[in-house]
């Protein structure tokens, strides 16, 4: 029974490497979304045009609304701090708003339009 247990484990774990594996992290990462960045993309998915915004040119705890007209429906938090999208384009906390733990987090469709972000000191 040993032998039979070990030999499924070995035919699954072969199977699995056999299988393409794209989680919507690894997704985001072969889209360009470094470590240290907030990437923030126009359309669900990590897909269509994307902004970078990196902690060198961004105000720590300041609204950093995007440009007039312009919206992200998934993004990619790799800054290490925690940063709060918001719906409202000057970061009113009268619409939606969420806010993303740094380091690693990956949002492929946000629940809203993303009109403004802030970055915050951890």
């Amino acid at each position: 029974m040993r032998a039979s247990l070990t030999t499924s484990a070995l035919v699954m774990v072969a199977a699995a490497a056999l299988l393409p594996a794209v989680s919507p992290a690894a997704a985001a990462q072969q889209g360009g979304c470094a470590a240290g960045e907030l990437c923030l993309w126009e359309r669900a998915d990590h897909s269509g045009a994307r902004s970078v915004h990196e902690l060198s040119s961004t105000a720590i705890e300041s609204c950093e609304p995007l440009p007039k007209g312009s919206k992200a429906l998934s993004l990619a938090n790799r800054t290490g701090r925690p940063v709060t999208t918001y719906q409202s384009a000057d970061c009113a906390e009268t619409g939606e708003f969420d806010t993303y733990p740094g380091g690693g987090t990956w949002v492929p469709r946000s629940p809203y339009q993303v009109r403004a972000f802030k970055i915050w000191e951890n």
